[in-house]
């Protein structure tokens, strides 16, 4: 059975899941699907890095301003929603873009109390974390324990399923029943996991405290001590303005943010030339700074999203306060060299990916299976996969 860490063993390797890493991977045989030289880089350029990045640590008056900015205009927006729109829902839903938008940089903020970046003080990150949560939906405790896991498994083959996106490889997907195949074709559509399961997730799978989440005494008591005060903070203005109104405010904001969220977090570890390894071969600064995309954003989107696209810096240091992330960028130009710049338009097509093929150390699409599934049977033949 996986052993997981607690806090404090995560806390303990300085945010960076240094007690799961591994020196293997040099070893491995290069394939076409994965440069080594990069990947070597990756090890060398991240270890420097995490000592450098350690200067840029929370600034109260900083975090203080983006939030009460943040949360201010999220306010403001939420009440011209209520107010001025009315007999004219189209300006409603238009007006959720941008306070969804507000809402993913809220987000954001409760993810770096989570790590405990945003404030020194580990009593103000769990505060305001609590706070934002009632906007967010989000269970803080439970949510933090579980993307602490992440953030310290991110790229391990042998310990997926906390907080990443499941991911099936070609050989598990040949194994799987006809059944299975289906559900998990399904379940990779932009339409099931985006359009639906990202809304449904946060309005409703957020609300049950079931699996892990019920067997942890923590995140049990998280889930519903926050819906205990969801009945109260949205059932006031319930009783007073009529469910209706409350309702057609606020979810089209929520179903925005849990869009724009899902796309966000899809894109930052979901490419063609991630990485992922084996326990024996993993190695924790490779997979920040290859399994981790830098999702070059137009600044308007950059702000909004709290500068989460530059990930493959956040895995590597996550006690960086989001704020600081562009500048961690700017200061070390030799992360170009081993980080994977992803565009507006290059994230369209990640969404056909969705199988991982230890052959070529490359995230395929189901239509490359046929290629895939030769690969495996000429490495069993053991032949050279590539001629």
């Amino acid at each position: 059975m996986t052993s997981i860490p607690n806090d404090t063993q995560y806390d303990r390797a300085t945010g960076s899941g240094l007690r799961f890493q591994a020196q293997g991977a040099s070893d491995r045989v290069m394939t076409d699907g994965q440069d080594l030289t990069l990947v070597r880089d990756a090890e060398m350029i991240g270890r420097d890095l995490v000592r450098r990045f350690r200067a840029y640590g929370p600034d109260l008056k900083r975090s203080l301003f983006q939030l009460i900015t943040t949360g201010t205009l999220f306010l403001v927006m939420l009440v011209v929603i209520a107010t001025a729109t009315k007999g004219r829902y189209w300006l409603a839903l238009l007006l959720a873009i941008p306070t969804g938008g507000l809402l993913v940089r809220l987000f954001i903020i409760q993810h770096d109390c989570g790590h405990g970046s945003f404030f020194k003080s580990r009593a103000a990150n769990d505060f305001v974390g609590r706070l934002i949560s009632v906007f967010t939906l989000t269970p803080y405790s439970e949510w933090k324990r579980g993307h602490a896991i992440h953030h310290a498994t991110g790229g391990n083959l042998d310990r997926r399923g906390w907080g990443d996106v499941d991911t099936m490889t070609v050989r598990e997907y040949q194994a799987a029943t006809p059944l299975q195949r289906l559900g998990y074709r399904l379940f990779r559509s932009p339409f099931v996991m985006v359009l639906v399961g990202a809304p449904l997730n946060f309005i409703v799978l957020q609300r049950l405290p079931t699996g892990r989440k019920w067997q942890d005494r923590t995140a049990r008591r998280s889930v519903m001590s926050l819906n205990v005060v969801l009945i109260v903070v949205f059932g006031v203005p319930m009783v007073l303005f009529g469910a209706g109104a409350v309702l057609a405010t606020y979810l089209p904001v929520m179903i925005v943010a849990a869009w724009i969220g899902n796309w966000l977090f899809y894109v930052q570890h979901q490419f063609e030339d991630t990485y992922w390894e084996r326990d024996g071969t993993w190695n924790f600064h490779a997979a920040a700074l290859r399994g981790s995309s830098y999702f070059d954003l137009p600044p308007i989107l950059q702000w909004f999203s709290g500068n989460i696209g530059l990930h493959h810096i956040h895995h590597l240091s996550i006690r960086i306060p989001n704020y600081h992330l562009q500048a961690c960028l700017d200061s070390a130009p030799e992360l170009h060299r081993v980080s994977r710049r992803i565009t507006l338009r290059d994230s369209l097509t990640c969404w056909r990916l969705a199988l991982w093929d230890e052959e070529s150390h490359r995230l395929i699409g189901f239509r490359d299976l046929k290629a895939a599934n030769a690969r495996i049977a000429a490495a069993q033949d053991g032949k050279p996969a590539y001629p």
